[in-house]
């Protein structure tokens, strides 16, 4: 309890005795620390089973440049001799230089050094010696030492001869053309032959090298500006595949062939979401069991489809921009250690059209679902051919909690303390605001081994041991969805803020929006109310504020507690009513045993008609969870009197002194947290 900061526990014993502070001073943190346990780590891109390569690319990179460092260090020291030499020697050098090259071989004579050439193809050589320093001429020498260092892509033989006619002397690159020496004609015409032979055979090796297009399987987009445009996103991938450039839509689906099944779960103004889904009868012919295994331990993936805004032209003032993107990112895996939070796993940038096994994932859904409004994918006049699409690839975090029916106060006290709780991490971790906490923006899951999410029976919860009432109901929350949030980056090594991660929301159309029903109403005035605490400290503030440039940057950690009021309003308002338990089967009719008149009485041969000691009857156990109920449901009832945005405690600033609270009075207990 030493870093959540509570009313209770700075001295003060009952609400009332508590003094006011100022509601706009920001809640400053110094330590950061992840609190909670994840249960399990996230799993690895599917598409991308190889291990993250960004340290190993960083390596590679840093070899490279301590390379060229070294040449220029090593080049640096070489010192010219600028004293004349007369002309005879440099046209006996030369002509020395010329036969060397003609004959492509290495003089015998001791007096004479051949031409050191160095050539640098493909890939760059490494010189680990430097060429030794030249001396003073004291004396008139046949020869000097001499160094060429060409770099180019294709050998000297054939440039020679491609600058060289039959009638044409060889010449030297910048020189008047030199005579011949005599040579023997024989030795000439061989030693020319050979050449073109061996010249012919390097430049169709050459031209065969030059010609190699990229590997189709590879679906790699080979456009310089679409990459450069999109490299911020690619320096956040994962993988070598992801991050190495943009990829094609097709491709990029392809790779996982027919053995998974594509599902369109959701979408919203971002753009969709989808489910991949292993087909077992298929992997089970087709795969190899240690294939299938890791398959199956990959889990169910979501995948987040966001259209990117592009650079100019007719689609440069809609869909999401590369900033709102590098920011989310980078959010999902900052956060990713929190407890309560999305696991991150991968970002991909795709181009193109939808493929078949997506696009009749949204054909589908448009079939039987009533909140399709996103355009057709396969619109041309909604998106071009050249379209590019930031994949966010993430772990499946269960059932949006807008479409589950609750109807246990069980599971309304697990749903709210779960976000609630989570909250608080983030606050101390990140200085985080989410800003957005819609019902779809919050996923749960149940824990029990066959998934099954209805409400705990009396049976279930006598069964379960909770010392404040949580987790009784087995379900688990997970927020989603940081396109509007903020957070506070920084580094694990010195502690320092590396990047504040926000978006600016008066640019968003948002606030001006009334509701339908009182559930969107509700809604849109949490919205504004949000913004009002923001601006002014007051939530309950009806003014529109004039917009201040930068102000969504701020941290403002109050904006927690009024969307937890939002969700803790909409789980109260929208219980359904509990399902009344059936009874068990009436049993049919059997014949009678041998054994029926056999008592099963004890020794005095009287049925006990009392229970055992300890073991609580079914009237009892449903009193006692009846019980625990009103208790549950008073908790929250105080929760929305603290959170009121008029009346309620001044001393209310973040989500972590609401969780505080909740410990000193025994609402929660320090396991559910820590």
């Amino acid at each position: 309890m030493s870093m959540l900061s509570s009313p209770v526990a700075m001295g003060d014993t009952t609400p009332q005795q508590r003094k006011s502070k100022p509601t706009t001073k920001p809640r400053q943190t110094t330590q950061r620390r992840v609190y909670g346990k994840r249960r399990a780590d996230a799993a690895r891109a599917v598409f991308d089973q190889r291990s993250p390569a960004k340290e190993v690319e960083k390596a590679k990179k840093t070899i490279v440049q301590d390379a060229i460092e070294n040449i220029q260090v090593k080049l640096a020291e070489v010192q010219l001799d600028e004293t004349p030499v007369p002309e005879e020697t440099i046209s006996e050098k030369e002509t020395a230089l010329e036969q060397c090259l003609e004959t492509d071989a290495t003089p015998s004579s001791n007096n004479e050094t051949p031409v050191q050439t160095v050539e640098v193809q493909d890939k760059p050589i490494p010189i680990e010696s430097s060429p030794p320093k030249t001396s003073p001429i004291t004396a008139p020498k046949r020869y000097e030492r001499m160094v060429e260092v060409r770099i180019s892509t294709r050998t000297s033989l054939e440039k020679k001869l491609e600058s060289q006619t039959p009638d044409q002397p060889t010449t030297t690159s910048d020189k008047e053309p030199i005579e011949k020496t005599p040579a023997p004609e024989n030795g000439l015409e061989s030693a020319t032959a050979s050449e073109t032979q061996s010249a012919t055979a390097t430049e169709k090796r050459s031209t065969r090298r030059k010609n190699i297009s990229p590997r189709v399987s590879s679906g790699y987009v080979m456009d310089a500006k679409a990459n450069a445009y999109v490299q911020p996103i690619l320096d956040e991938a994962l993988s070598p595949v992801a991050a190495g450039s943009v990829q094609k839509f097709s491709s990029w689906a392809a790779r996982g062939g027919n053995m998974l099944q594509v599902v369109k779960i959701a979408e919203g103004s971002y753009g969709e979401v989808y489910k991949l889904r292993l087909r077992e009868e298929v992997c089970e012919k087709e795969m190899s069991k240690s294939k299938l295994a890791r398959l199956r331990a990959y889990g169910d993936g979501v995948f987040k489809i966001v259209p990117l805004r592009a650079k100019s032209g007719p689609g440069s003032k809609k869909h999401t921009s590369i900033n709102e993107i590098v920011s989310e990112v980078r959010m999902l895996k900052y956060l990713d250690p929190i407890p309560g939070f999305a696991r991150f796993r991968e970002i991909h940038v795709v181009q193109g059209r939808f493929p078949e096994s997506f696009q009749n994932a949204w054909d589908y859904y448009k079939e039987t679902k009533d909140d399709c409004l996103n355009p057709n994918p396969s619109n041309k006049r909604a998106y071009p051919d050249t379209q590019l699409w930031a994949i966010v690839e993430m772990d499946d975090a269960g059932c949006e909690l807008e479409k589950f029916a609750w109807s246990s106060i069980f599971q309304i006290y697990d749903i709210f303390w779960g976000v609630a709780m989570a909250l608080a991490r983030s606050e101390e971790y990140a200085q985080f605001e989410h800003r957005d906490l819609h019902l779809g923006n919050v996923c749960i899951r149940s824990t029990r081994p066959d998934g099954c999410m209805d409400p705990p029976t009396s049976t279930d919860i006598m069964s379960r041991s909770s010392a404040s009432g949580f987790g009784l109901s087995t379900l688990e929350t997970t927020i989603i969805d940081y396109s509007l949030s903020r957070a506070e980056l920084r580094s694990v090594e010195s502690g320092e803020i590396v990047d504040v991660a926000s978006s600016d929301l008066d640019k968003k159309q948002i606030f001006d929006a009334i509701g339908r029903d009182e559930d969107e109403i509700l809604l849109r005035d949490t919205y504004r109310h949000m913004r009002a605490t923001l601006y002014t400290g007051n939530p309950s503030e009806a003014e529109k504020p004039a917009d201040v440039p930068g102000i969504w940057a701020d941290y403002a950690p109050r904006t927690n507690l009024v969307w937890l009021l939002f969700l803790l309003k909409s789980l109260l308002k929208n219980k359904k009513s509990e399902p009344t338990p059936s009874k068990p089967a009436r049993q049919a009719l059997a014949p009678c045993t041998p054994n029926k008149t056999i008592k099963q009485a004890g020794k005095s041969g009287k049925k006990d008609s009392k229970p055992q000691s300890g073991v609580l009857t079914v009237g009892s156990q449903d009193k006692v969870v009846s019980k625990l109920k009103d208790t549950l449901g008073k908790r929250l009832d105080a929760v929305l009197e603290l959170l009121d945005l008029k009346h309620g405690h001044e001393d209310m600033c973040c989500a972590a002194d609401l969780v505080a609270y909740a410990m000193d009075s025994q609402w929660l207990d320090e396991r559910d947290f820590f």
